[in-house]
């Protein structure tokens, strides 16, 4: 005679199967992580020593797949801006209108939505005073600083040899040049930088063409973006906002003139860019030609999707979107109130 289960047994082979379903389905937080109240995240606020502010935000365990190999994007904040205001909110009224500029949490959202092939971790960093150019200034030992911030970073972060995306806006471009000073080569982890209006500092006697024509050169995965916009004669309150020698408009072709030297770049006319692509698409530097001579600086971070674009350029969600343009595309991926940093638990 076969063995059958009766009612019983089967009602608590049941019971015991959703149970287990449900513990797999909730998992820890990872350590010194917190849970948001938004979008199944958890976050950690992290301290970098000397005078850096930090946060991760990350998918909840639940929502890794440890298949998929993960990619941890740092973003360094703009001049003036905080991590929390770089990250957005909605606006409403009283809010600080920063809240509603860039959005960059929201564009990573709206990237980890159209990406499903890796996990997405963002890490915003902040400079004391608001400026990375001057942080810098106030440490002279800045690429080693940088470096070992970043290090401190992937510590936090349970996941085995992330990609690296090195991403800013703004002043934040100071970031990603003292790290590209701190060492001869660019480390094998990082296959993608980000200048989103940030370029300023470009430079050829620290070799920053070579860095990355070496590093480009080793992978053709790795991937170099660069925004910018004319800002030669872009006028605020009756006067010039960039130098006879300054802003992104000729940082784009100080880059240009030095690529050209090893590199033959396409040149097309696109909309309201001129777009230039070299090492196969490799290379990629957008310049708005902005004939209205508009202060473009942050819109084309935010109300251009810019980051967006910047994020998912030579992948297919970025065929798919074309060049950065309006309206935002990612509205619905906006938190209703800002990040905030936990208090400090009081010592007994």
């Amino acid at each position: 005679m076969q063995p059958r289960f009766t009612f019983l047994s089967l009602i608590i082979v049941l019971s015991c199967t959703s149970m287990l379903t449900a513990a797999e389905a909730v998992q820890p937080l990872w350590p010194g992580f917190q849970k948001s109240p938004w979008f199944d995240e958890q976050i950690s606020y992290l301290p970098l020593e000397p005078d850096v502010r930090s946060i991760i935000v990350a998918p909840r365990p639940e929502r890794i797949v440890p298949e998929n190999p993960s990619r941890v994007i740092l973003f360094a904040t703009p001049n003036g801006s905080t991590i929390e205001q770089t990250l957005g909110c909605q606006l409403k009224e009283g809010r600080d209108w920063h809240f509603d500029a860039q959005h960059i949490a929201a564009q990573h959202r709206a990237w980890q939505f159209q990406n499903q092939q890796e996990n997405l971790i963002l890490v915003c960093l902040e400079a004391r005073g608001l400026s990375w150019p001057g942080w810098r200034a106030t440490h002279p030992d800045h690429p080693r600083l940088i470096r070992h911030a970043i290090a401190e970073i992937l510590k936090a972060i349970p996941l085995q040899e992330p990609r690296i995306t090195l991403a800013c806006h703004s002043g934040g471009g100071s970031f990603l040049w003292g790290f590209l000073n701190g060492s001869e080569t660019i480390p094998e982890q990082v296959d993608r930088f980000i200048f989103l209006d940030a370029n300023y500092s470009f430079s050829t006697s620290d070799l920053h063409g070579k860095k990355f024509l070496d590093w480009l050169k080793g992978d053709k995965k790795r991937t170099l973006i660069v925004l910018s916009y004319d800002d030669r004669n872009v006028l605020f309150r009756g006067k010039k906002v960039v130098s006879p020698t300054g802003g992104t408009f000729r940082a784009t072709h100080r880059m240009l003139d030095r690529f050209r030297q090893d590199l033959k770049f396409s040149e097309l006319k696109q909309g309201e860019y001129g777009t230039y692509s070299g090492l196969n698409g490799q290379i990629c530097m957008l310049i708005h030609t902005n004939g209205e001579n508009q202060i473009l600086h942050t819109r084309l971070v935010g109300e251009m999707n810019g980051y967006l674009y910047a994020a998912t350029v030579e992948t297919p969600a970025g065929i798919i979107r074309g060049l950065p343009k309006t309206p935002r595309a990612y509205t619905k991926w906006i938190q209703p109130e800002p990040f905030e940093q936990p208090k400090r638990e009081k010592q007994n």
